[in-house]
């Protein structure tokens, strides 16, 4: 299955990010292939506003090119409302058009918020990036 092209506003995750002029941000996002997947590492605060739908057009992006995406959040200090929400949001989006998002490594602080939120239940949480990639399935197999 091909993944939807967002900017022929395919999407209701579009309508969610709001144009804005580029500024500092306090997260900074690598990407990196794996195998079939992306990782994103991410590094420094997912809160409102820009760094949460920075995070949101970067994931959007990357899901373009792999239907699979593993968000290493080793370097994620903190996440507020606006944060969650967004995570939430990609979730849902990504259920929605076939595509796989997976946490890895994430803080005890991040992890201990993920879980009094309830937001660690409907993602797959994982001790490693290379745990999450192992549970990635294989293009090959995927089925439509």
């Amino acid at each position: 299955m091909k993944p939807k092209n967002l900017s022929a506003g395919s999407t209701d995750l579009e309508s969610c990010l709001i144009a804005g002029e580029e500024k500092a941000l306090s997260l900074h996002m690598e990407a990196y292939h794996r195998g079939d997947a992306i990782v994103l590492h991410c590094k420094g605060r997912i809160v409102f506003h820009d760094e949460a739908v920075a995070l949101s057009r970067r994931v959007a992006e990357l899901l373009q090119r792999s239907q699979q995406l593993v968000l290493d959040l080793s370097g994620v200090k903190a996440i507020d409302s606006a944060g969650l929400g967004q995570l939430v949001l990609l979730h849902m989006w990504a259920e929605g058009n076939r595509y796989s998002i997976k946490l890895a490594r994430p803080t005890k602080r991040v992890h201990d918020l993920l879980e009094m939120t309830n937001v660690a239940s409907i993602f797959e949480i994982h001790n490693t990036v290379d745990g999450a990639l192992k549970s990635v399935p294989s293009k090959v197999h995927r089925s439509a």
